[in-house]
């Protein structure tokens, strides 16, 4: 699997050349056509697995008490979503373009996920400038993008021992600034250590029980795919703040 830092080095070497571009091309695709056949291959014994269990419990309902059963279903579960992240992960640089009133796309999205934090003592402040532009767009990527880092900041506040003395706060802003879409996803949370920050965006990397390290690697890539940035800043007792930054002038690729 390749790491963060290799796709940038390879998206050099494409810019050099049109030969070049077009090998690196043919190579990612093979790679991508291989994560794809390996991730069907065993999603869908996985699938019979897990539908044999359900079944198994529906019949003989007595079996959950049984040991070591809802840890089976557990991993079962795990390996699904690990799966599914896998197959997110694999397409998250193919785009289907579509141009998008961000003002509303974003402020569904804010209500969306606001409504997720309804039965907790988590304060959500959403901000978004009235007037930001149309942008080309894959809306079910970029949604997925953001759900995630919002996800993240709501499991940073709601983890034990992470409020730190003041109340749980989550802000989503969204404002323009110098020719750019600028998207911020602040928490006030327990921070990230300083020698973990240089490896939050590389695959299978993750500091919370039950993740599969491949969520902020979409969301790197999603970025990328769309010619933006995404940074992260964080100050252990303090909070996270991961920034997204899209051109408005410049077309996705």
């Amino acid at each position: 699997m390749f790491q963060a830092t290799d796709y940038d080095k390879l998206q050099q070497i494409m810019e050099e050349s049109s030969e070049k571009k077009e090998l690196l091309t043919r190579l990612l695709e093979s790679q991508r056509m291989q994560i794809s056949t390996i991730s069907h291959e065993i999603r869908n014994p996985l699938s019979l697995v897990y539908s044999s269990l359900q079944l198994i419990e529906k019949e003989h309902p007595e079996v959950v008490d049984f040991r070591h059963w809802n840890e089976m279903r557990r991993d079962i579960e795990y390996m699904t979503h690990l799966l599914e992240e896998l197959s997110s992960f694999n397409n998250s640089e193919k785009l289907h373009l579509t141009d998008t009133a961000m003002t509303s796309f974003l402020r569904t999205l804010a209500l969306s996920f606001a409504a997720s934090l309804i039965d907790t003592p988590i304060e959500f402040i959403s901000r978004i400038d009235p007037e930001l532009p149309v942008l080309s767009i894959d809306t079910v990527k970029f949604r997925q993008l953001l759900l995630n880092l919002l996800s993240n900041a709501r499991d940073a506040l709601s983890t034990p021992g992470t409020s730190s003395g003041h109340s749980p706060t989550l802000t989503f802003l969204a404002e323009v600034r110098q020719s750019s879409l600028l998207l911020t996803v602040k928490d006030n949370g327990c921070g990230i250590a300083p020698e973990n920050l240089s490896s939050v965006f590389e695959p299978f990397t993750t500091y919370k029980q039950g993740g599969t390290g491949l969520g902020l690697a979409i969301a790197r890539r999603v970025v990328l795919a769309h010619q933006g940035t995404i940074q992260v800043s964080s100050r252990l007792g303090e909070g996270t703040i991961f920034t997204v930054t899209l051109p408005i002038q410049k077309d996705p690729a």
